[in-house]
C-alpha cells in the first residue's frame, strides 16, 4: 500500500511540474542561407505534454521533400522535468530571394499556440556532389576555420586583434586537431594574447547555430601603410562524420576522416596618420596617454644623486615610440636613462606604463632649472593630435663647491711682444775651412787596446755572479709565483690602465679584466653569473675569506663608480687594489 502511495505522489508531482511550465512552440532551421538547389531541415518543437492537432505552416515558395517525422523525449534531471516533442520537415526552395516560412500551430488545453515565422536567404544554385553523403562534403559543410579581425582600416600604430575560431556544427564530432601552419603577420608588430583553456561556446556562422572554440588570438599593430596580408592558418582535423546508416540499436554510424582546413586570407589596409596638425616632436605614439615628469629629490648636496622620471601611462602602442629626452644644465651631470616597462597585452590593446629614469649628480652649489618636456600623441578614436607638457623642475644644491664665474677666471692668455733686433739674429754660412794634421798614434799602445785586453777578465766574475743570482732566483718558488702573478695582473689589467682618466671606459675594462681572469683560471663564464655564485666558486677553490671579499668589493665598486663622480687618484687606487687581488687569487688558486 505504501509503495502504491509513493508512486501516485511521484506521478502527481511529475504531472504538476510538466503542466506548470509555460507551453512554447519553436521553429528551428538547419541553415539560414542556402542555394536554390539545396535542401534544409525545419523542426517545430513543443516543450509541454498534451499537445494536439498540430498544424504545419503553408510552405509557400517551398517544396516538401520529406516529412513530417515525429519524435518525443522526456527526462527528469535533478528534480527538473523536461519534455520535447518535435515535427520535422525536409523542404527545398522554389526560387531565390529572402523567403519566409510561416508560423505553425498546436492546441494545448483548449489554447492555440503558434511559432514565430522564420526567414531564410536563397542564393544562386551551388555545385552539389554526386553523393550527398560523401564524408568530405559533409565535413566541408559543417566545419569552418575562420579568422575574425576587429578592424580592417586602422591607423598606422593603432592596435587591432585577430582571432582564429573553429566552428563545428552539432551534426559531427571532432576528435583531434593539429595546427600545421601558423599565420604570418608581415608588416605588423604582433604579440600573442594568452587564452585560458579552450572552452566550447555557442555562436552563429552565416546565420546558423554552431559550437566554436577560439584557437589563437593576437594583437597586431600595423607599422606601415598599404595592403597588408594576414596569411591563413592551416589545420589537420580528425572528424567523425555520420554515414546516414544506423546500427542494430538505432545509433548513428559515423566514419572518421582526416581533412585539412585553412582560414581565409585577410587583407588589412592601414591608414597613414594625418599630416595636418602633426606636432614637430611627434615620435609615433598612437593611443590615449597621460604624461608626467617627476624629481625624486629637489634639495641636494654636491655629489648627491637624484632621479628624474619621465613616464607615459595609458593605452596604445607603448612599446613602439621613444620618450622625450630631458635637458639639464651643464652643472648637473646626467647619466644614460634606465628604461622600465609595466605593460600588459590584451584583446583590447596594450595598456600600462613606460618610464625612463635619469640619474643626475650636481657638481656645484646653486639653484638650477630643468626645463619642461613636451610629449605628443595621436588619438585614433578622436582623430586628433594632443601635446602634453610637464612643469619646470628646480634643483637646489645647498652644499658644495662654488661655481667660478667668467669674471673670476684667471687670464692665462699669452701677451704678444714685438721682436727686438740684437745684431746677432742672423748668421752667415762659412765658405772657407782650415785643416790640421792628425797625429799618427800606435793602436797597440792606445787606451782602447788595454781596455779590450782587460774586458774578458772583468766579464768572467760578473757572469759568474749573475749566474748565481739567477740560480737563487729560480730556486725561490714563492718569489717566482709572486712575480708570475704580477705579470698576469699586468696582462689582464693592461686595457684598464690605458683607460685611466676615462671613468666609464676604465671601470668597464676593470670589471672585464676580473671576469676574464676567472674565466682563464677556472674555465667558466663568470660574466653571466651573480656575485653570490662567484663567491661560492672561490670558496670551493679554497680562497680565503678576505681575498674573496676583496674581489667582490672591487666588482661592486666598478658597478657603483660609473654613476658617481670619481677622481683620477681614486681610479689609480682602484687599479692597484684590482692588481693586488689578482695576485692574491693567483697565489691561492
Amino acid at each position: 500500500m505504501k509503495l502504491k502511495f509513493y508512486i501516485s505522489i511521484f506521478i502527481t508531482l511529475l504531472t504538476v511540474s510538466l503542466t506548470a511550465q509555460d507551453a512554447k512552440l519553436t521553429a528551428k532551421v538547419s541553415k539560414n542561407k542556402l542555394g536554390v538547389n539545396q535542401r534544409l531541415r525545419i523542426e517545430f518543437a513543443i516543450n509541454k505534454q498534451g499537445g494536439d492537432h498540430f498544424s504545419p505552416p503553408n510552405f509557400t515558395n517551398f517544396k516538401i521533400v520529406g516529412g513530417p517525422s515525429q519524435s518525443v523525449s522526456q527526462s527528469w534531471i535533478n528534480g527538473k522535468v523536461s519534455f520535447h516533442q518535435s515535427y520535422t520537415y525536409i523542404i527545398q526552395p522554389k526560387k531565390k530571394g529572402e523567403l519566409t516560412i510561416g508560423a505553425a500551430s498546436i492546441k494545448i488545453g483548449g489554447k492555440t499556440i503558434k511559432s514565430e515565422p522564420v526567414k531564410v536567404i536563397v542564393l544562386d544554385a551551388v555545385e552539389l556532389p554526386k553523393n550527398p553523403n560523401d564524408p568530405n562534403y559533409i565535413a566541408q559543410q559543417n566545419i569552418h576555420l575562420v579568422a575574425e579581425v576587429s578592424k580592417s582600416r586602422p591607423y598606422v600604430g593603432e592596435g587591432i586583434y585577430v582571432e582564429y575560431r573553429l566552428y563545428v556544427s552539432e551534426n559531427i564530432s571532432v576528435y583531434d586537431t593539429n595546427v600545421t601552419e601558423a599565420p604570418q603577420y608581415n608588416g605588423f608588430w604582433n604579440q600573442d594574447i594568452k587564452i585560458n583553456g579552450f572552452p566550447v561556446k555557442m555562436g552563429k556562422y552565416n546565420g546558423e547555430d554552431y559550437r566554436y572554440i577560439v584557437l589563437q588570438k593576437a594583437l597586431l599593430i600595423p607599422t606601415k601603410t598599404g595592403n597588408l596580408a594576414i596569411d591563413p592558418m592551416k589545420m589537420d582535423i580528425v572528424i567523425g562524420v555520420p554515414t546516414g546508416r544506423a546500427d542494430f540499436f538505432g545509433n548513428v554510424i559515423t566514419r572518421n576522416i582526416r581533412k585539412e582546413f585553412a582560414s581565409p586570407k585577410k587583407i588589412i589596409n592601414p591608414r597613414s596618420l594625418p599630416i595636418e596638425g602633426k606636432p614637430e616632436n611627434f615620435t609615433g605614439a598612437v593611443g590615449d596617454f597621460n604624461f608626467a615628469v617627476t624629481l625624486s629629490k629637489d634639495i641636494l648636496k654636491s655629489n648627491e644623486s637624484s632621479q628624474i622620471k619621465v613616464g607615459v601611462t595609458g593605452k596604445g602602442n607603448l612599446r613602439l615610440f621613444e620618450l622625450p629626452e630631458v635637458t639639464t644644465p651643464a652643472e648637473l651631470e646626467k647619466y644614460q636613462p634606465e628604461r622600465k616597462e609595466k605593460v600588459s597585452v590584451r584583446a583590447s590593446g596594450i595598456s600600462g606604463s613606460v618610464t625612463d629614469i635619469y640619474t643626475i649628480v650636481p657638481q656645484y652649489k646653486g639653484k638650477y632649472k630643468i626645463p619642461n618636456v613636451n610629449f605628443s600623441y595621436f588619438n585614433p578614436k578622436e582623430k586628433k593630435y594632443y601635446t602634453l607638457s610637464s612643469e619646470d623642475l628646480y634643483v637646489d644644491v645647498i652644499e658644495g663647491k662654488e661655481l667660478i664665474t667668467n669674471t673670476d677666471k684667471i687670464d692665462n692668455s699669452v701677451q704678444k711682444q714685438t721682436v727686438r733686433l740684437t745684431g746677432k739674429n742672423f748668421r752667415y754660412i762659412q765658405t772657407k775651412s782650415s785643416f790640421k794634421p792628425i797625429d799618427d798614434e800606435d793602436f797597440f799602445r792606445s787606451n782602447l787596446y788595454y781596455i779590450l785586453l782587460l774586458l774578458p777578465l772583468i766579464a768572467i766574475p760578473i757572469g759568474v755572479f749573475i749566474g748565481k743570482q739567477n740560480e737563487a732566483r729560480s730556486n725561490d718558488i714563492v718569489g717566482n709565483k709572486l712575480r708570475k702573478a704580477e705579470r698576469l695582473a699586468k696582462k689582464y689589467l693592461s686595457e684598464a690602465k690605458k683607460q685611466l682618466g676615462n671613468k666609464e671606459a676604465f671601470y668597464e675594462a676593470l670589471e672585464r679584466a676580473l671576469h676574464n681572469y676567472l674565466k682563464a683560471k677556472l674555465g667558466i663564464e663568470t660574466a653571466d653569473i651573480s656575485k653570490e655564485k662567484i663567491t661560492q666558486i672561490l670558496q670551493n677553490k679554497n680562497v680565503d675569506e678576505a681575498t674573496n671579499k676583496q674581489f667582490i668589493d672591487v666588482l661592486k665598486s666598478s658597478d657603483f663608480a660609473r654613476y658617481t663622480p670619481i677622481t683620477n687618484t681614486e681610479m689609480e687606487a682602484e687599479f692597484e687594489r684590482a692588481k693586488e687581488v689578482i695576485v692574491q687569487l693567483d697565489k691561492q688558486i
